[in-house]
């Protein structure tokens, strides 16, 4: 197939971009630089110069695809405060590429989560703004595409992690002296290998059924104690509890500590014969390399 990937220069994008290929496929990356341009060609894609802030491109080049699998998100606004503009950046791109490829039985893969059945991990699903772009994904179904929606981890880690929760414990760990987390840390992070979750959206793209909802955990759940600890022995400084009112001081600029994000994988692993091969989270820690790296 040919399949354009938004994001194809960042962290999931550089590992599904190699997958796609090594699978026999045409892969087009989006690209709004030159670095990011350089970096998909080097990957052995095509290059599609371009960024959301123009759905309309996007949307002509979605109706050249076979496939959009859309791994690309606003973070610069995200992290300057502006969580809800992200989103509403997010929701035109969606829009244009469903309205691009409606009624052609076309494939659009994003990431995010339906409804779950379990009325605990829904009202936590839906406190996010973020849930309104899985929501408009699901909806294109209806309209003659083939929907995918694939759950990624609160924790994808590997060596291209620069960016995600584990490099910010770190920055944070080393910057305070303490590896610290909530209370009796025992609420739960899902993770998965990049390589993991990369294989996944290649076996997404493959055989994964209209409107399927998948998990791209390799782990269901990590206590972020046993997160803490680890990354407490690696930095040689005390890994402590703290009260909500010293973790909300201590984590000011993460605001994700207290999430509890457990991540049922079983049907997935069954639907699509997925296999996880690589290292669990604590394995890839142990190896030491977000350790040499100064965030």
């Amino acid at each position: 197939m040919r399949v354009l990937v938004t994001g194809a220069s960042g962290h999931i994008g550089s590992a599904v971009v190699p997958e796609l290929i090594q699978g026999g496929h045409e892969v087009v990356g989006l690209a709004r630089s030159d670095a990011s341009a350089s970096a998909v060609k080097a990957m052995g894609a095509e290059v599609r110069h371009g960024d959301l802030g123009d759905p309309a491109g996007l949307g002509e080049a979605a109706a050249d695809a076979d496939a959009v699998i859309h791994l690309a998100f606003d973070n610069a606004t995200m992290m300057a405060g502006d969580f809800h503009g992200a989103v509403a950046t997010d929701l035109a791109v969606i829009r244009a590429f469903g309205d691009a490829l409606a009624g052609t039985g076309k494939t659009l893969i994003g990431i995010g989560v339906g409804p779950t059945g379990d009325p605990r991990r829904d009202a936590a699903i839906s406190a996010s703004p973020r849930s309104a772009i899985g929501r408009e994904i699901a909806g294109f179904t209806g309209r003659g595409v083939r929907t995918i929606l694939v759950a990624v981890p609160s924790v994808t880690h590997s060596s291209q992690d620069r960016h995600g929760f584990i490099p910010m414990l770190i920055k944070i760990a080393r910057d305070t002296g303490v590896s610290g987390y909530a209370g009796e840390g025992a609420n739960q992070w899902a993770a998965g290998h990049t390589l993991d979750v990369a294989h996944l959206f290649r076996l997404a793209l493959e055989k994964a059924p209209a409107g399927a909802q998948l998990s791209a955990a390799t782990e269901e759940g990590i206590p972020v104690r046993r997160i803490a600890e680890a990354i407490g022995r690696h930095l040689d400084v005390p890994a402590l509890s703290l009260t909500a009112e010293q973790a909300a001081e201590h984590f000011k600029a993460f605001p994700f500590i207290a999430l509890d994000v457990p991540m049922p994988n079983a049907s997935t692993k069954q639907l699509l014969n997925w296999h996880p091969s690589h290292p669990t989270l604590l394995a890839d820690l142990d190896q030491g390399h977000y350790f040499t790296t100064t965030y």
